[in-house]
């Protein structure tokens, strides 16, 4: 069989290029945070992970112009070896005091961080376990490994604890959760979860790409519940709240020196960039010293997802900026996702296998710069086009 068959079998995408609903790859002319052109069109985004809006904090791009004045717009090469500018070691100290750490690591990107720490500790006889909706990067993770993967249901801790029972007893047992999922926007159930994982030895750590900047004091998840000292490594992102690129791990300092030693994602991989350097370690200093922001976004979600509910849309168990639309079938999704697009509203469907089956939804994030008037007019265009296409 040619290797290239299958592109060639591969239609589906293009088919809905030429039927005008295909809703990915959409090339962005201009972007001023809580709105965005395409191809001529002005829309309010609502499909941003720019939770704090902090891409347009004059402070923030301010940082990143200084960086590449002074370092130039990268390192060319690995931190392993010529890549490792001292302006990243700060940022790690800042890190870990910032999230209660002893130590903390810095990588290109968030997906890296996780390539990384999973596939460095997971060794041929140990056990990863991860939620069934953990993010992708996870499963890569475990899948790099050379251990075994298993899994365990959606915030379920009693299947967890049936999971853990079924690992060998001399395995090592690394548990890894999202703090904050990216598609429903609920928390991980970590008061739940800690007990067990110390009850069968397991190590536990918190993806919280979508927490740390939000919850818990922008500290993440762990803080939220006020169990920050259980959990041993904390992953977190700085394509999110913190308005750059790039990826960081927390935890004690022998096991962020392991990974560091370790992790094929990081030393063979060129080195996180000094404007994206600069622009997180601007938005840490804002997040520390800006607290209105992140209870601004709090607020708009709070609104929105009472707004999303009144109407009758069905927006599932989140807590967060992320507001689910969830719609269950995959063309309703798409059509919803068109309509509201052509109306001016900015949102991600996000279908099978992306999200379990019967469960395709509209993606929605909010930002703390996003001002009353378009939540107004985003929820006008909902409950408006919701009753036109029958959903509500």
């Amino acid at each position: 069989m040619d290797l290239f068959e299958k592109c060639f079998q591969f239609t589906e995408a293009k088919e809905a290029m030429e039927g005008g609903y295909y809703p990915y790859f959409l090339p962005l002319e201009d972007t001023e945070g809580t709105e965005v052109v395409i191809r001529g069109q002005r829309l309010i985004m609502i499909g941003s992970n720019n939770y704090l809006g902090l891409t347009t904090h004059p402070k923030v791009r301010q940082a990143a112009i200084d960086a590449i004045k002074h370092y130039g717009p990268s390192c060319t090469g690995s931190r392993f070896l010529n890549g490792n500018l001292q302006l990243i070691m700060e940022l790690e100290e800042k890190l870990a005091r910032f999230m209660g750490k002893e130590s903390a690591l810095v990588f290109s990107t968030g997906f890296q961080t996780n390539l990384g720490a999973i596939s460095s500790l997971v060794g041929r006889h140990d056990v990863v376990i991860t939620d069934k909706e953990d993010h992708a990067s996870i499963v890569d993770g475990c899948r790099l490994s050379y251990g075994t993967m298993k899994r365990y249901k959606h915030n379920d801790a009693a299947d967890l604890e049936r999971v853990l029972q079924s690992c060998p007893e001399n395995s090592g047992r690394l548990v890894v959760v999202d703090g904050v999922f990216s598609m429903g926007g609920d928390l991980a159930d970590l008061p739940a979860i800690i007990p067990i994982c110390k009850k069968y030895g397991a190590k536990l750590m918190v993806d919280d790409a979508h927490g740390v900047g939000i919850i818990g004091d922008a500290r993440g998840t762990a803080v939220h519940y006020g169990v920050n000292d259980q959990v041993d490594l904390i992953m977190g992102t700085f394509s999110k709240s913190f308005a750059s690129l790039g990826g960081f791990l927390v935890g004690d300092e022998p096991v962020i020196h392991y990974i560091q030693h370790l992790a094929r994602s990081l030393i063979f991989s060129a080195s996180i960039t000094p404007p994206n350097v600069a622009a997180a370690m601007a938005s840490l200093e804002i997040m520390e010293t800006e607290p209105e922001r992140r209870e601004r976004v709090l607020a708009i979600s709070e609104r929105m997802g009472y707004e999303y509910r009144r109407m009758g849309y069905n927006i599932g168990n989140t807590v967060t900026p992320i507001i689910p639309i969830i719609i269950g079938e995959r063309l309703s999704t798409v059509f919803l996702w068109q309509r509201l697009f052509q109306e001016g509203v900015y949102t991600n469907p996000v279908v099978e296998p992306a999200v379990p089956p019967g469960t395709c939804l509209l993606r929605t994030s909010y930002m703390a710069t996003h001002t009353d008037e378009q939540m107004d007019q985003v929820l006008e265009t909902f409950e408006r086009v919701g009753k036109e296409v029958g959903i509500i």
